[in-house]
């Protein structure tokens, strides 16, 4: 059992009596690599002695690469996701007929290269997974680590959270929120960047935390938080068994949508079994192990041809251009040899010592997570989406370590994917014992060029209704492009999106700051004030709603809060661009030698 984590204050928080930019007594990690594929930490103190905050790829100071990985074991992980697809995969893989029979499938698929011993290592594999499976209903599918599951969610569950949504759905057209930019085709139902944190703007309790039940009537109160922008947070408590969401989710009516209140508090506990598994390997030094080992060498090499066998100067022809077309034939002789796994040198992993269980280490403190509803809605007018950017999740100052996607409403849609794609190490392919010139042998073994960012496809996850995914903001994702399956009817992806906050840390969340929504607080105002024979109830609904539009600056109105929301959006574009950039900056340099 492990020790929890040490309270942390509610009211010192960054942007809140701290600098914005502040972190716990923590030590950061840096992930390397030594020459014996080990992963070693360099941990560097930020304010003395404390425990870990998980690395995430926003942080250029402290970015995780993960080790260089061939294009043959890529194969082997989309193989294995593939495979954990099917229905009863966890009994089959286990029937040595089937088994055969999908390692020649693998092994016949027309423009795969999969060699009997990687076939071989996927069924090893996949069958030590399978014993976890069946007690869990979850599988890890790439390193990092992402983690699937089609039974974490149940059915009930799925179908009254489909019953809830279509009450926020359920509104004039002229009121839905279609996400800027997105051409009509994403409305946001709870979208966090609406009515956010605005520095210069917004009111923060300083002394005490803003229950659920009470919240719409703190509106107002508090003094305004000095200048900077941020998006704000939903503070979750947890006991031992289950999550209770103690303070309101920005955008989510806490009387009128109770019942989904009640809803995504199922969802995150059920998420944080796969955050525990998706985290865990970031506490250990070596948190990916190799499924191949890589040692470069060629075959055909023409080093090893006879002379005689070589290419010869013809009469006639000049000294530069023999050596030019003897370059050339070496050139196409020169073949990488690909790399192969040892099946019989598959060792399950061991347990890891120091587990990561949200629960245990943190249910005294609270958990933040930001919550987000959206569907992505097509039409026989608008009968694709286009698909997303590459990202990593949040900005620095949200501290966001990883998320949980569930997938809870598909209809008439093709197939869609989530990809992912990593940091890789560069070092490996620079100790490489190469001839000088010769680079071709990164993109046979590994999909990369010299000179390239160093950054490798992982492989997609199949976006399919009742799924959960979860995956750490060291990777960055995008959605894929996807369409109607009947072009002649409409179709529709609707998400439930949990951002998890770093436990580590806490940030100024609706536990500090009161409802900003102008319609919220005129509602609360309206029914304080009904039956009272004061003035203002006895004037009509129109009457009552001018005044309470014509209330300056704060609370804040839905036409001022979509005009932030634009600006908050700009802010975020450029920070993604620049966040992509970096990502994107260390770059494979082999050298002349």
């Amino acid at each position: 059992m492990t020790t929890p984590a040490p309270e942390m204050s509610r009211f010192d928080l960054p942007g809140l009596n701290l600098p914005l930019n502040w972190t716990p007594n923590a030590k950061f990690t840096r992930y390397e690599h030594d020459n014996n594929h080990v992963m070693q930490t360099v941990e560097k103190a930020a304010q003395g002695d404390g425990e870990d905050l998980f690395p995430v790829a926003l942080n250029e100071t402290d970015r995780t690469c993960l080790y260089l990985t061939t294009l043959r074991e890529f194969t082997m992980l989309h193989i294995m996701n593939a495979l954990t697809d099917k229905p009863d995969w966890e009994d089959k893989v286990f029937d040595d007929t089937i088994a055969e029979k999908w390692k020649t499938e693998v092994m016949t698929t027309p423009g795969r290269d999969v060699s009997q011993k990687m076939a071989d290592w996927v069924i090893k594999e996949l069958r030590w997974k399978a014993k976890s499976f069946k007690e869990t209903g979850v599988v890890t599918v790439y390193n990092g680590d992402v983690v699937k599951s089609d039974t974490a969610i149940p059915d009930s569950i799925k179908e009254a959270l489909q019953e809830q949504a279509r009450k926020l759905e359920a509104i004039p057209e002229v009121y839905k929120d279609y996400h800027p930019g997105s051409n009509g085709k994403v409305l946001d139902l709870v979208h966090p960047s609406l009515f956010p944190l605005i520095y210069g703007t917004s009111r923060v309790l300083k002394d005490h935390l803003i229950g659920l039940n009470d919240c719409i009537k703190s509106c107002g109160e508090g003094e305004v938080v000095p200048v900077r922008d941020e998006e704000e947070t939903k503070l979750d408590r947890k006991d031992s068994s289950s999550s209770r969401i103690t303070s309101y989710i920005n955008n989510l009516h806490p009387e009128k949508h109770k019942d989904l209140y009640a809803i995504v508090e199922s969802v995150i506990t059920r998420a944080i079994p796969l955050w525990n598994m998706t985290l865990t390997p970031l506490r250990k030094i070596q948190f990916t192990s190799w499924r191949i080992k890589y040692e470069l060498e060629f075959n055909p090499d023409p080093e090893d041809v006879a002379e005689e066998d070589q290419p010869q100067q013809e009469e006639g022809e000049s000294e530069d251009d023999f050596w030019d077309r003897h370059e050339e034939w070496e050139r196409a002789t020169r073949k990488a040899v690909l790399p192969e796994p040892e099946p019989e040198l598959f060792i399950p992993k061991e347990a890891q010592e120091k587990v990561v269980n949200l629960v245990e280490d943190y249910a005294h403190r609270g958990l933040q997570v930001i919550v987000k509803l959206a569907n992505i809605e097509l039409t026989p007018e608008s009968p694709e989406y286009e698909g997303g950017t590459w990202h990593v999740e949040g900005q620095l100052n949200e501290h966001i370590c990883a998320s949980a996607l569930y997938y809870y409403d598909n209809e008439n849609i093709m197939p869609s994917q989530l990809a992912f794609r990593q940091q890789s190490d560069t070092e490996e392919a620079a100790e490489m014992n190469y001839p000088q010139g010769v680079h071709e042998w990164l993109s046979e073994v590994y999909g990369c060029e010299n000179g390239d960012a160093a950054v490798q496809d992982v492989g997609t996850v199949t976006c399919s209704e009742g799924r959960l995914i979860t995956f750490p903001n060291i990777l960055q994702h995008q959605v894929q492009p996807f369409s109607l399956q009947d072009s002649t009817k409409p179709g529709h992806r609707k998400i439930l999106a949990l951002f998890l906050v770093d436990p580590g840390m806490r940030i100024i969340s609706t536990a500090n700051v009161p409802p900003q929504q102008r319609d919220w607080w005129g509602a609360e105002v309206d029914r304080q004030i009904a039956g009272s024979g004061k003035a203002l109830a006895k004037l009509s609904a129109e009457m009552k709603d001018k005044i309470f539009q014509g209330v300056d600056d704060f609370p804040i109105s839905m036409e001022t809060a979509k005009e932030l929301r634009l600006k908050l959006m700009e802010e975020r574009k450029v920070y993604a661009v620049n966040q992509n950039g970096s990502f994107e900056r260390n770059d494979f340099s082999l050298c002349e030698h």
